[in-house]
């Protein structure tokens, strides 16, 4: 695998979620939870309500909670696109 990483463009219809490098991002499609690496083949599937994950190049973990959209995979860049999202750090209390 010549590239480890991917463009990762996460939005919702209020305003972008995240956008960077990731090294590997999991999506709630509609068949079921899909983990997406760089490399990945071309792909497009529909989301559903749950969480999307993105692991960036430090490793850190970037996570989101949306509803109804969908996500596309083609050359290196995947695209999510929710109807509504929400970072989860905001909604975790300790």
């Amino acid at each position: 695998m010549a590239d480890s990483t991917m463009k990762v463009n996460i939005v919702c219809a209020e305003r972008p979620l995240w956008v960077g490098e990731a090294k590997s991002v999991t999506v709630p499609a509609s068949e079921g939870g899909m983990g997406i690496l760089p490399d990945h083949e071309p792909m497009m599937t529909v989301i559903d309500k749950g969480i999307v994950s993105a692991v960036d190049v430090d490793g850190n973990r970037h996570s989101f909670e949306v509803s109804d959209g969908f996500a596309s995979f083609d050359s290196n860049s995947l695209t999510v696109a929710a109807e509504t999202g929400d970072d989860v750090k905001k909604s975790v209390t300790q």
